[in-house]
């Protein structure tokens, strides 16, 4: 191991052992106690540890290129990191559906549950969710001290998440039987949920009267945030035109996807005829067909545009009945590939589910989305840092999972009824979501002149990004907590057509090995991206 993959690991188990309930998310293998430190001395130490790396990292050479692309890659993410603790952020860590919240949550169903000394750590975490979140309330104060805010929308509703939040590990518990720790799990139980109970109460009673009234962060955190997100630094007017034009392109295709499927009928139409049409009843029946075509996409590509690793020929499709978020998530596969990937599915109260607007996520969360890029990375052996495996550009990864809804479509995936309208419909979403969460942020006009707002946001994303209702709030109130995240998906994508175009546009392209060697680099920021991926 190079000194530079040494420093990789390194940080990685000091990071792990800073933040415990990240290294169970990110499944880092090792035992690191069961408790984070969000208090601001936490977040002071995790700040100190990004410093002390990059001074290290300033005192080694590169021995090879593997070296090179390890000590870019730290580089480029420990200085964006860096920037959003320099500028008090962690002061503001408060974000809805997605954030600190929902992360503790979320970290204590990705624990094993394989034998007692697992159920053991599954009670000591849940007995640690109440400290945490205490913890996490003294950033808060210690934000508001210094005038660092998150938005009153933000704390509302965290206080509502909170809320359905207390009581979800019941479930959990119960799995477990009546063996001996019986008592000592629905104890912890306990505990926890009077925790999310506590933080809810806190959220709407003490922080929301005192919460920031704008939701927009403005242009100097937005940039830091973008930075972070993106691995770049944008010309962000010019990408929010970039979005009003790339979503009327699309809705130009969808308009011509609609007249095929039903001649004469507008996008409305065709999309009602579908809903009516296309779907499957109850959780069950659609858990069923989530695997089906989970399955179904790992037998069609292994062999042909890629070779899929033994371990990654299989996916746990879940349903999430609990969630508060709007939209499907993907978990990797642990260190150790004992947990699989999984990828995560809100019921949102539904008993009806209109299968022609999901197949094209199972392409983004499953394969050849998240899952296989994920995947790739973990079973990546040596040539990857560890560092490498276990960070994350949101403009890389969420770009290719794009592109893998594209590449779907290249494969002629859409088979079934309206479900090409459907990849369609979800590329003007993310198309939506650049213009929507650049103008919110940044206080751009829209085209015709008017100001965003909550309810603005609702309806270009409801009308023109054609987001399903029961997804609308909560994607909004996604964006508006969680600045720069919502653009990495149609920017990165962007990057990833056009390096593979460049690349192809060489004598002796062959796709799958394009696939492979791009995959083998692991996560690039934008900035980079393309001159990695058309030199392949």
């Amino acid at each position: 191991m190079t000194p530079i993959f040494r420093l990789c690991d390194e940080h990685i188990t000091r990071s792990a052992e800073l933040d415990p309930v990240d290294a169970v998310y990110m499944g880092i293998s090792g035992d690191f106690g069961v408790s984070t430190d969000y208090s601001p001395d936490g977040h002071a130490a995790r700040h100190e540890l990004l410093k002390s790396t990059l001074a290290a990292l300033d005192t080694l050479e590169p021995k090879n290129d593997a070296d090179r692309r390890a000590a870019s890659h730290l580089r480029e993410r420990l200085e964006a990191d860096a920037a959003w603790y320099e500028t008090g952020e962690q002061y503001a860590d408060l974000s809805s559906p997605f954030g600190l919240l929902s992360t503790v949550r979320d970290s204590i169903d990705l624990l094993p549950t394989g034998g007692e000394e697992h159920w053991r750590k599954v009670a000591a975490h849940l007995a640690a969710v109440p400290g945490m979140l205490a913890s996490w309330r003294s950033s808060l104060e210690e934000g508001v001290r210094r005038g660092v805010l998150a938005a009153r929308r933000q704390a509302v509703e965290g206080a509502g998440a909170a809320d359905k939040y207390a009581g979800t590990h019941d479930a959990l518990v119960a799995s477990y039987g009546d063996g001996p720790l019986a008592g000592e799990l629905a104890k912890a139980a306990a505990l926890a949920h009077q925790g999310y109970a506590d933080a809810a109460r806190y959220l709407r009673e003490e922080y929301a009267p005192r919460a920031a009234e704008r939701d927009g962060v403005g242009a100097e955190r937005y940039a830091v945030a973008a930075r972070r997100n993106l691995g770049a630094d944008l010309d962000l007017v010019d990408a929010y035109e970039w979005g009003w034009a790339e979503l009327a392109r699309i809705e130009e295709e969808m308009r011509q996807e609609a007249h095929a499927i039903l001649p004469g009928a507008s996008v409305d139409e065709v999309i009602a005829h579908l809903n009516a049409t296309q779907y499957v009843v109850g959780a069950d029946a659609f858990l069923a067909w989530l695997k089906d075509k989970h399955d179904g996409a790992i037998a069609a590509l292994h062999g042909t545009h890629f070779d899929i690793a033994e371990p990654l020929r299989t996916i746990d499709v879940t349903l999430a009945p609990g969630s508060t978020s709007g939209s499907a998530y993907y978990t990797a596969p642990s260190e150790d590939l004992s947990r699989p990937g999984r990828t995560w599915w809100p019921v949102g109260g539904r008993e009806k589910f209109a299968t022609w607007s999901e197949l094209s996520t199972v392409f983004h969360e499953g394969v050849p989305g998240h899952h296989l890029q994920l995947g790739a990375v973990t079973v990546a052996g040596d040539s990857l840092s560890r560092y490498a495996k276990f960070s994350w550009v949101s403009g890389h990864g969420e770009g290719w999972a794009l592109y893998a809804e594209r590449l779907a479509d290249e494969l002629g995936w859409h088979t079934e009824p309206g479900t090409r309208l459907g990849m369609l419909t979800d590329s003007a979403l993310r198309a939506a979501r650049v213009v929507i969460d650049i103008g919110v942020h940044l206080d751009l006009p829209l085209p015709d002149g008017s100001r965003w707002s909550f309810e603005k946001a609702c309806e270009v994303l409801r009308e023109r990004g054609r987001a399903v209702e029961h997804t609308v709030h909560p994607e909004i109130v996604r964006y508006f907590g969680w600045p720069a995240q919502a653009i990495s998906y149609k920017l990165g994508e962007r990057a990833w057509l056009e390096a593979r175009a460049e690349a192809a546009s060489k004598p002796g392209f062959d796709l799958k090995q394009w696939h492979t060697a791009a995959l083998d680099l692991g996560p690039i920021g934008l900035s980079g991206l393309r001159s990695a991926l058309s030199s392949l």
